[in-house]
């Protein structure tokens, strides 16, 4: 027999350093990202959205930080500087509302207390009343609308009927009603602690019928999803599928309606102060001041102008970095 013409050659084993790339190439094909991860990334190019949040963390920052920025800067919010004026007409002096390097965004007229120095206090109350009322509201919203999603039956049907009747009720005329024959001390508090905490359950209260629908018709959608069947399959039990299986999936759409209504309260609190049933003096507040300038905005107009340019900024940069977190959580309804 004679020999083949071409005898096979064997392959040269691959080196090493080889496999070692060929390694890591294949680890980082199949590595995986979080979905936190892959919210963050969608978050971090959408720039109005980070501009958002990074506007509401300083605006966070300040408001803790309220006390030591306005001792570094020299001025108490409740101190009177009647040197800064008129004696005549009650108006501050100079140009722009008395803004000078003393004050940097002018005085009050009549009794010259520091604007800047009220803004920055006035930050904390506005903020304190849009966290916790929307946490109220997140709580109850959440608790009941799991509950009416998922039991269905009568529970649903009484749960609906409650937050029809709380949807058609007039919040604020409540609101003002209760603030305004409230007692002066109760449960420790007195004066604008009672008037708070009553600001915070009340819009908190009135606010939760309008996540628990969000919760409700997602829990709906949820429980008959594959794997809730599969849980109840494996003999899973109801408190277990409620706290294991369907709450962690309600994470996203409880996160996006959260930063959608802080804002809100942020301007119920702002239009109950207005009214005059909010904080009391000399606590400040935006709404507040808001309507004490309504009485010089022809003589002093900046005086208007700050605390209303606060609150626009306020409230724009929650909706800003809310519509990005709605749209980094769920592309699906993005722009």
């Amino acid at each position: 027999m004679t020999a083949p013409l071409h005898e096979p050659t064997a392959e040269a084993a691959p080196s090493a350093a080889e496999e070692a790339a060929v390694a890591g190439a294949d680890a980082k094909a199949v590595q995986g990202r979080s979905l936190g991860r892959i919210a963050w990334e969608r978050l971090k190019r959408d720039k109005l959205a980070l501009t958002g949040g990074i506007v509401v963390l300083v605006l966070i920052v300040i408001a803790v930080l309220a006390p030591a920025i306005t001792s570094l800067y020299g001025q108490d919010p409740n101190s009177f500087n009647e040197d800064a004026i008129d004696p005549l007409f009650g108006t501050p002096t100079g140009s722009l509302g008395g803004i000078s390097g003393e004050h940097w965004l002018g005085v009050e007229p009549v009794n010259g207390r520091d604007v800047f120095a009220r803004i920055v206090h006035g930050a904390r109350i506005s903020l304190l009343v849009g966290f916790l009322s929307a946490l109220v509201a997140v709580v109850i919203g959440t608790v009941l609308g799991v509950l009416a999603g998922f039991f269905g039956g009568w529970v649903d049907a009484l749960i609906s009927r409650v937050m029809d009747g709380l949807l058609a009720f007039p919040q604020l005329l409540f609101i003002i009603a209760l603030v305004s024959v409230m007692p002066d001390d109760m449960l420790g508090l007195s004066g604008t602690g009672v008037r708070l905490l009553m600001m915070i359950l009340v819009i908190g209260f009135f606010g939760w019928p309008y996540i628990g629908r969000v919760v409700r018709g997602q829990t709906l959608s949820m429980r008959e999803r594959e794997y809730v069947e599969a849980a109840r399959s494996l003999g899973a039990g109801r408190f277990y599928i409620l706290f294991k299986e369907l709450l962690p999936n309600l994470v996203a759409p409880i996160i996006v309606y959260t930063t959608m209504m802080i804002p809100t309260n942020i301007l119920t609190e702002a239009a109950l102060s207005f009214l005059g049933v909010g904080v009391k003096p000399p606590t400040s507040s935006w709404g507040q001041m808001l309507s004490s300038a309504i009485d010089y905005y022809k003589s002093d107009p900046m005086y208007m102008v700050i605390p209303g340019v606060a609150i626009f900024i306020t409230v724009l940069a929650f909706n800003l970095f809310g519509d990005g977190v709605r749209d980094a959580l769920d592309p699906k309804g993005s722009r």
